[in-house]
């Protein structure tokens, strides 16, 4: 007899169903997020059971991982690709790991990546080290929004960092609150620097070089922490079917939904992965700077368009790029990319 468990995963709690062929209950409890807890309520379904489903929510992987090591064929399930029945009129935690068990005993279960455990802690560093750095540039903005407010110039970061203390109190007309608020920002500004050297430090110490890594490098903008975030964010590449799988997973595809040549309305645009999305727009601003090809196309879109709508279509022509990179193990080739 074939078993089919499926995990409605909360914070705290998470409420498990096991169902057999014949989608008859034979177990259903809400449990403690305790793994032995956990093992103990699964252990006399173990042998039957064919596979679990465990809901994608921020907190899977100690479950996950702790039944994987046991032995259990783990599957994860992916919420935003699954509608459970629109005349459903009571849906509760209950219903939702039954519908999961459902789904998956019916093999129609669509499933999220279940990123290899090893590899997870220096993929975690790079999107700690992103928060620090979005945290340290917004505060740099309110600083030098400041001292547009006070003296009427729009100063670079730059400039900024290179005055001396004497400057600041002058440019401010001796204003102590002013000066002490300058002052506080750039003693913050520097303290994010040092620790986001020391992140990128642990993280080239530690992260496994793929051979992908290097011929990311050679795509236009993308520098040591692009190449590792694309690397690390994309896992295995061979789980995407084609570019446009891929192109999508990284937020560079349009999102809308089309019928007879008319915009019928928007799909979600946030599915897909934000750190490659926030990666390829990166790469994008920095290629700008150096690639003819990549300028002359953002031209031409931002003129018809706008700037944004430019920077979406480079990213997404430089996320299918970045496909056949990783796919072909061959090196960015601009003239595929432009024609």
């Amino acid at each position: 007899m074939g078993l089919y468990c499926g995990v409605d995963l909360h914070s705290n709690n998470a409420v498990y169903a096991v169902l057999d062929e014949t989608d008859r209950q034979v177990f259903k409890k809400r449990l403690p997020n305790d793994l032995p807890k956990v093992l103990e309520a699964l252990a006399p379904f173990k042998a039957d059971l064919r596979a679990v489903a465990v809901e994608s929510t921020f907190n899977w992987y100690w479950l996950v991982d702790g039944l994987q090591e046991k032995g259990y064929p783990v599957r994860l399930a992916n919420p935003a690709a699954m509608k459970q029945y629109d005349g459903l009129k009571d849906a509760n935690d209950d219903t939702d790991a039954v519908f999961l068990a459902h789904m998956l005993r019916l093999g129609i279960l669509p499933e999220g990546y279940i990123y290899p455990k090893g590899d997870r802690p220096v993929r975690d560093l790079l999107r700690r080290r992103m928060l620090l750095v979005q945290t340290r540039t917004s505060i740099q903005l309110s600083l030098r929004s400041l001292m547009t407010r006070q003296t009427g110039k729009n100063p670079g970061w730059q400039e900024l960092r290179r005055r001396e203390p004497s400057d600041f109190r002058h440019m401010l007309g001796g204003d102590e609150v002013l000066i002490f608020t300058v002052e506080q920002q750039m003693g913050l500004i520097r303290f994010l620097t040092e620790k986001i050297r020391l992140f990128e430090k642990q993280i080239l110490e530690r992260a496994q070089l793929k051979p992908e890594y290097e011929l990311l490098l050679t795509i236009p903008g993308v520098g040591m922490i692009l190449a590792l975030t694309i690397m690390l964010e994309t896992g295995d590449i061979g789980r995407f079917p084609g570019a446009a799988n891929f192109t999508s997973y990284c937020r560079a595809a349009k999102a809308r939904r089309m019928s007879n040549g008319k915009c019928k309305g928007d799909n979600n645009g946030k599915c897909g992965n934000a750190y490659l999305s926030w990666a390829f727009v990166e790469a994008v601003h920095q290629a700008l700077r150096f690639c003819e090809p990549a300028r002359k196309f953002y031209q031409r879109k931002s003129a018809r368009r706008n700037e944004a709508l430019a920077v979406k279509a480079l990213a997404s022509k430089w996320s299918k790029a970045a496909y056949y990179v990783m796919k072909r193990q061959e090196p960015f080739d601009v003239k595929r990319v432009f024609g």
